[in-house]
């Protein structure tokens, strides 16, 4: 296990911004697949899902594991909130409600999964991880190529109800990833783009496109029950993550308050509502305490008093 100091990687309050003050994402690290034949094959209980319920990205994960019924096939290690110093810690660590201890190693923090395998590791220690148990090693670590694997790579191995549900169908992909496109640039990273901006004209010149794609996505779900060919869709999942959060925290703490979901856009409320309160997949993999602890805990160089707002009340109104 590496001991070398890491806390430039780790703490989040050392995260350093373009010379223009705009925040930008790295690229995730770990990229290979679990498919037929390859390296990482599908099998049942050979992988492991590390994930927060505070991050966007990690519930990505959470939601397409649930809905293609993949529980019994890849368990979950949950940490808590208190994302600090060494970043995501293990119940071990910090026993907040509803996190859990790392099964595997008994892993004080995320980090210690990444140092393990990759002693030199230069990248920043994020959640989801997928991992796997065989090889003892991280499978992939981008949301975006977990949920893809989750929604396909275990067809086989499924019952048929759940292997005939396909969220990134071939004849939709065209568009699904065109929006997919958009919505991640000035949606869901642009609230981080928003919050994490150290200059007025960085803020700005990320808030605004944001809500620019809002007033976009509004007009996609007047009178459509999803976003994408008149079914539920990876996009829907992917933006699904970022709008829930938005009322909560975002407004607030990420200053992106031109306008709640709530009272701005009846469609996309009304799309949020729906998802959350039809749909278990979306409401059980959201965890509002985990997420207003997070954001208004872990962030001191936004809110250094760690003050975590009691509203708004409730965090997700009833249909």
């Amino acid at each position: 296990m590496s001991t070398r100091d890491v806390s430039h990687l780790s703490d989040i309050n050392k995260m350093t911004s373009d010379n223009d003050g705009s925040f930008k994402r790295k690229a995730s690290s770990f990229r290979n697949f679990i498919e037929k034949g390859g390296q990482f094959a599908p099998e049942k209980g050979r992988y492991h899902l590390y994930v927060s319920y505070a991050c966007p990205w990690a519930t990505r994960a959470l939601i397409m594991r649930k809905l293609k019924g993949l529980e019994g096939f890849i368990d979950v290690s949950v940490v808590s909130p208190h994302m600090g110093e060494q970043g995501w810690p293990f119940a071990s660590t910090d026993a907040f409600p509803g996190a859990t201890e790392d099964p595997l190693y008994g892993a004080a923090h995320i980090k210690d999964l990444y140092l393990r395998v990759a002693p030199d590791y230069d990248g920043r220690f994020t959640v989801p991880v997928l991992w796997d148990k065989r090889t003892q090693t991280i499978v992939n670590n981008e949301s975006s190529e977990i949920i893809r694997m989750f929604n396909s790579a275990f067809n086989d191995l499924l019952p048929a109800d759940k292997a005939a549900l396909d969220f990134y169908p071939e004849n939709l992909r065209a568009q699904i990833d065109e929006v997919n496109e958009w919505v991640y640039d000035t949606v869901n990273n642009g609230v981080y783009k928003s919050g994490f901006a150290r200059t007025q004209s960085a803020y700005e010149a990320a808030v605004r496109p944001l809500f620019v794609s809002l007033d976009r996505l509004e007009k996609m779900l007047e009178g459509n029950e999803y976003l994408i060919g008149g079914q539920l869709t990876e996009a829907d999942i992917r933006l699904f993550v970022t709008i829930v959060r938005f009322d909560p925290v975002y407004v607030g703490h990420f200053k992106c308050n031109l306008r709640t979901i709530r009272d701005g856009y009846p469609a996309l409320h009304r799309w949020l509502r729906k998802l959350y309160w039809t749909v278990p997949a979306f409401k059980e993999t959201c965890n509002f305490e985990h997420i207003k602890t997070h954001y208004y805990w872990s962030h001191p160089s936004i809110n250094p008093t760690r003050i975590i707002p009691v509203g708004p009340i409730p965090d997700i109104l009833p249909l």
